[in-house]
């Protein structure tokens, strides 16, 4: 009866059962079924424990940010910036998608809304110009991912706040992976061009008009630098950071873009509040679904097991990164990190693995799951944006999609590219 909890989870899981009700269902079952019901109160102090807290808070406010930017036209002004410096080159404007994500991703938090910012104006922009509508749906998609990695993150919040490690720290190591993948992502676009017919370029624009694209992209691409710099330099907290972060998007839509209205607002911030609703329920569950594994002695059972097979430490975390990656193929990153982080991150931090490394390997390998199918939630939206079917798009984004998975193993073993700067400010000794 140890793993009686597990086998419901999993036959409960395939049967489609809402994750949420899944996480306190089958442990529910279990604890009767094993004649423990007074254990049932577990369950529930967890679950209002796990949404009580400070640091948590930093999700809402950084969901409303991601909501008041994009529809304070912030994305479009960072477009237009992005193509004035390279849309003249060979396959510019998917070179304009990949530099746009980049510069954007310090404001949504989220591969998702990411994908629905830069796929509203990318997709039919790139259509327009020649591009066929597989690639430029494959292009939006694969760049969207970065949103998730370079901060802030709401995947990376989720994951300190479970595993009590360091927000500042996880964003820190967060900055030089995000633009590894960027960078790779336009170099792979780049040699692509080569063999590819691809429309011919933008125009080259004039200093004059970089300038004139740079002054109203100014202040939205201050966000990451107010964000980052803050949190990271000890300025404020992540949460004061996220609270600042949505300030700051209110004020640009409403007196510098002009693009959000009074009016607006009430949509705007129930749409924010029901997201964040959904999260927050869907953490506690977590929460409460992780403490019947820790009372269960699951991490310890599972340890052995792993450490059974092999004792080496970078053979265990390619084990570990192919795993995180099938299961990516059939859940949500969030999930995934709530179920999976408190029974592998002991094991990874006992063989050696520093915490902050693997804590952002882990997000990182689960944020590739967003763009893989069949449970790929960005590859849903830029579906439903192009109108395109999602096994093509998966087909075309797969160059792009390797040179990701290249670049994750990369992060595996030369822990530098995340422990740099994390390290530099001091999170890591």
């Amino acid at each position: 009866m140890t793993f009686a909890y597990l086998w419901i989870f999993l036959f409960l899981l395939i049967a489609g059962m809402p994750i949420v009700f899944l996480m306190l269902f089958a442990p529910g079952v279990s604890l009767l079924l094993e004649g423990r019901p007074v254990f049932l109160n577990l369950l529930f102090q967890r679950l209002f424990a796990g949404i009580d807290s400070f640091p948590l808070m930093a999700l809402p406010f950084f969901i409303l940010a991601g909501e008041l930017m994009t529809a304070g036209g912030v994305t479009g002004r960072i477009v237009r910036f992005a193509e004035t410096l390279i849309g003249h080159r060979r396959a510019g404007l998917g070179q304009v998608s990949v530099a746009s994500s980049l510069m954007l991703a310090g404001g949504s938090g989220s591969a998702v809304a990411d994908a629905s910012a830069m796929g509203s104006v990318m997709i039919p922009a790139m259509r327009q110009s020649g591009y066929t509508n597989r690639f430029s749906a494959a292009i939006t998609a694969a760049s969207a991912v970065i949103a998730s990695i370079i901060p802030p993150s709401g995947i990376f919040i989720l994951y300190a706040f479970i595993m009590n490690v360091s927000v500042a720290g996880m964003f820190a190591g967060g900055i030089v992976p995000g633009i590894l993948i960027g960078v790779g992502l336009m170099i792979t676009i780049a040699i692509m061009a080569r063999f590819k017919e691809f429309p011919e370029p933008l125009a080259k624009a004039s200093w004059a008009e970089k300038w004139q694209a740079f002054v109203t992209a100014f202040l939205p691409l201050l966000t990451p630098l107010i964000l980052i710099g803050g949190i990271v330099g000890g300025i404020f907290t992540p949460t004061e950071g996220a609270a600042i972060a949505a300030f700051y998007a209110l004020i640009l839509g409403l007196f510098v873009t002009r693009e959000i209205r009074f009016q607006d607002l009430p949509r705007l911030f129930g749409k924010a509040a029901l997201n964040s609703a959904v999260i927050l329920l869907l953490v506690g569950a977590a929460v409460a679904f992780a403490s019947l594994i820790s009372l269960k002695g699951t991490p310890q059972l599972v340890s052995g097991f792993i450490l059974s097979i092999t004792d080496d430490p970078r053979l265990l975390f390619f084990l570990v990164v192919a795993f995180l990656l099938a299961v990516g193929t059939i859940m949500d990153a969030g999930p995934a990190i709530l179920i999976l982080g408190p029974i592998l991150a002991p094991v990874m931090v006992g063989v050696g693995v520093d915490p902050i490394h693997f804590a952002v390997v882990m997000s990182i390998t689960l944020i590739m799951g967003l763009i893989t199918p069949p449970m790929g939630l960005v590859l849903f939206v830029v579906s439903s944006i192009s109108k395109e079917r999602i096994e093509k798009i998966a087909w075309e984004m797969l160059p792009l999609f390797l040179v990701e998975i290249a670049i994750l193993f990369a992060l595996v073993y030369i822990p530098d590219l995340i422990l740099a700067l994390p390290r530099l400010f001091g999170y890591v000794a």
